[in-house]
């Protein structure tokens, strides 16, 4: 019995401590780059690609970090020259989610600069609770403002649509164009959830087991979200999975999916309101591309019309990673958009 017992209570503390390192905030976690970079704005912190990373672009990329803040370092993905085309992915991706992109733009007529969101990728890892929409878009802000951008066209999916036309709200006058795909700006009038998803790992501890506890599952139903999820194989998830988990911090995408506003009244909701002002006042040529197989936000699409009543859309049969399947549409879309803006 005295034997029993004691199993038991080892159990027990074996458990509280799984919960507790669930539960933790997490620390952050400072990149450190090799050599320099040299642009037109100054000089920044390399950083090698790994190898599975490199293998996937060319060797014109620049990679480089930004530090927006002590220890706060965003990576930084470009490729090409002329005129500035800022593109911001979302959760759980990084800048490599528009490589196909970049592949099929004239480089020598744009200059393709892909950030990654603090917390994600190669990019500073930070605590949960620093995971905030102001402070995101308080971070890209100074990442675009430090690269003395003085017009660009912005190209934003899932959190970077909020991210970036929320950094670009902060710099008025610079934003020229845009193509928007399976976003949203608006912040809830009503309590709502945008997933069945959202809504679970709303719950602690019960996200934390499904998002960070099942982190190889939870990646790999990356698919299920496409319109055809061959476009989402181990290859690639894996340029999205593995700088989370080899950091030692994989608090991001949980944090992410918890930042978006199920209500009114959610942290979330004041910057939101703030972007959807900033998007009012906006008159620039803007394109959507939307994925209508996107189980998460296909349906947002009848309220980015309402906001951008003039753009035309395109409709496709891709999922949420539009990236990853529709990369040719959506060039099309970016050099439509840079035409226009050039010739305003």
């Amino acid at each position: 019995m005295g034997t029993t017992l004691k199993v038991l209570a080892v159990l027990g503390a074996l458990l509280a401590l799984a919960i507790l390192m669930l539960l933790r905030d997490g620390e952050k976690i400072v990149p450190q780059g090799v050599g320099r970079v040299e642009l037109e704005a100054g000089e920044f912190e390399a950083f090698p690609l790994p190898d599975y990373a490199a293998d996937v672009v060319s060797d014109d990329y620049k990679s480089y970090f930004i530090e927006v803040e002590p220890g706060i370092k965003i990576h930084v993905l470009e490729v090409g020259q002329g005129y500035p085309v800022y593109l911001q992915h979302g959760n759980p991706t990084t800048g490599l989610l528009y490589r196909k992109v970049a592949a099929s733009l004239p480089l020598n007529r744009v200059r393709v600069i892909m950030p990654t969101m603090v917390g994600l990728g190669y990019s500073t890892k930070i605590p949960a609770s620093q995971h905030t929409l102001a402070n995101h878009m308080r971070w890209m802000h100074t990442a675009l403002k430090t690269l003395d951008l003085a017009e660009l066209v912005y190209v934003g999916q899932d959190w970077g649509g909020p991210v970036g036309m929320g950094a670009l709200s902060l710099s008025p006058g610079v934003l020229k164009g845009a193509v928007l795909m399976n976003t949203g700006f608006r912040a809830p009038r009503a309590p709502m959830d945008l997933s069945r998803a959202h809504a679970l790992v709303k719950t602690p501890l019960v996200g934390e087991l499904v998002v960070e506890g099942m982190s190889p599952m939870f990646f790999k139903r990356l698919a299920e979200v496409q319109g055809d999820p061959a476009t989402m194989p181990t290859e690639v998830i894996d340029l999205y999975r593995r700088p989370l988990q080899q950091s030692g911090n994989a608090k991001a995408t949980l944090a992410l999916m918890r930042m978006v506003a199920d209500g009114p009244d959610h942290a979330s909701s004041p910057a939101l309101r703030d972007i959807e002002r900033y998007v009012e006042k906006l008159d620039i040529p803007a394109e959507l591309i939307w994925g209508m197989s996107d189980p998460i936000l296909a349906k947002g699409l009848p309220v980015m019309q309402k906001m951008f009543p003039t753009a035309p859309t395109t409709e496709t049969n891709a999922g949420h990673f539009l990236q990853e399947e529709v990369p040719d549409i959506i060039a099309a879309a970016v050099m439509r958009v840079v035409s226009a803006a050039q010739s305003k």
